[in-house]
């Protein structure tokens, strides 16, 4: 049988082999899609009950569909990573180094921003299930940050380590210190740092780089 290609054609559970029948897809396609919703404004401990309730499901249809809440979490945080891992690979085809950086850095930002679970996730929270995805976002990271340094337009004393870290940092709370953050604060934060990794006379840097 050919290999399952998307997110609802791997949750989908058919032991018989057969060719799910379409009203089968549809409920994997409304559970995937309340999936990602609820992982963005709950977090990765979202219930099976509220993402059935959120694709106007029964829970039994849920667990008849989806082979369990885990998997299904699982697979939708996965297709998110990748997403974010694409968008660094269309980063790196950028002619302009520092361009593709800030690119990318403001579509990561972004997202750990609007999604409580992606942020979750990006911190380790789901264990060794995301090790891969981790890894292969890592690489990228990497190599954007060495070829903006290469090329230099990007201060070189700073280890490409401390880059997620800084990203993370951009993507604040809404509140602090009895204040509320306006609507991008997040981009505020981002562009205060990009200056930061950009400029042509830093000072000294405390501690050592992150191993």
């Amino acid at each position: 049988m050919e290999q399952p290609h998307s997110t609802v054609d791997r949750l989908l559970v058919d032991e018989s082999g057969r060719r799910p029948r379409a009203d089968a897809r549809r409920n994997v396609e409304r559970l995937v899609e309340a999936a990602r919703i609820a992982v963005a404004e709950v977090g990765v401990g979202v219930s099976a009950h509220e993402i059935a309730r959120r694709a106007g499901v029964g829970v039994g249809t849920f667990y008849r569909r989806i082979p369990s809440r885990e998997a299904l979490l699982e697979a939708v945080l996965e297709e998110m990573l990748d997403e974010i891992t694409a968008l660094a690979e269309q980063a790196l085809e950028d002619p302009d180094p520092w361009n593709g950086l800030c690119v990318f850095a403001a579509a990561y930002v972004r997202l750990r921003t609007e999604s409580c679970g992606v942020s979750e996730a990006l911190g380790g929270v789901c264990g060794d299930i995301l090790a891969q995805r981790l890894e292969d976002l890592r690489a990228q990271i990497r190599r954007l940050v060495e070829r903006a340094q290469a090329g230099g337009a990007m201060r070189t004393d700073i280890a490409w380590q401390d880059v997620p870290f800084l990203f993370a940092a951009a993507a604040t709370s809404g509140h602090t210190l009895g204040m509320q953050a306006g609507g991008q604060q997040w981009e505020r934060n981002l562009h205060v740092i990009l200056d930061g990794l950009r400029s042509p006379q830093p000072g000294m840097l405390p501690r050592t780089p992150l191993t």
